[in-house]
């Protein structure tokens, strides 16, 4: 069984040895990742907590693929789920007691993996052209630089490449039966 297989099945079936490993092994990744983004050990420790009830209870209600390492979807999980309390907190002002539903935040949580889940699964299927200059451009790549990086004879060109790249994964996504399950929610 490989290390990704082990720690899904010992996921699902929560035996606490498997757990104390995931926690051993990825934690600190996960805490690093938050201490660098406004946050607390708390803070990490509740995201790594809710990233692993979030993973056990999709475990339990289907099955789970994933397309990458266990480490790199538990990390993932773990950067949405903060990434979305940074935002709730930045729009919350400080002076107002903010009730908190856990369900509904879970639910959220849930679904904007499912969102990040179709997202990745749809970009595999781009040229390898289009993946590598999307991922340019999301990663903050100026349009000059994509140029030289492609040899494109100009910005315009290089400006209608990713229109046609980011088109094209559009197109692919609502195009995906689980894209109107997700929209509908």
């Amino acid at each position: 069984m490989s290390n990704d297989a082990y720690f899904i099945e010992g996921l699902r079936s929560g035996k606490e040895t498997v757990l104390q490993e995931i926690y051993d092994q990825f934690f600190s990744k996960v805490k690093t990742f938050v201490l660098q983004n406004k946050g607390t050990i708390t803070d990490a420790e509740d995201v790594f907590h809710n990233a692993l009830i979030q993973l056990y209870i999709r475990l339990k209600n289907r099955q789970l693929v994933i397309k990458s390492s266990f480490e790199a979807y538990l990390f993932t999980t773990c950067k949405n789920l903060w990434r979305r309390e940074l935002n709730k907190k930045r729009v919350t002002k400080s002076n107002v007691v903010e009730l908190e539903d856990k369900e509904t935040e879970n639910a959220y949580a849930l679904l904007e993996q499912e969102q990040w889940e179709l997202y990745i699964e749809k970009f595999q299927l781009l040229s390898e052209n289009c993946r590598k200059v999307l991922t340019l451009l999301f990663g903050g790549t100026s349009y000059e630089e994509i140029v030289e990086t492609f040899s494109y004879a100009s910005k315009v060109v290089a400006r209608q490449r990713v229109f046609k790249c980011k088109a094209k994964l559009t197109k692919l996504i609502k195009e995906d039966t689980k894209f109107s399950k997700i929209k509908k929610l």
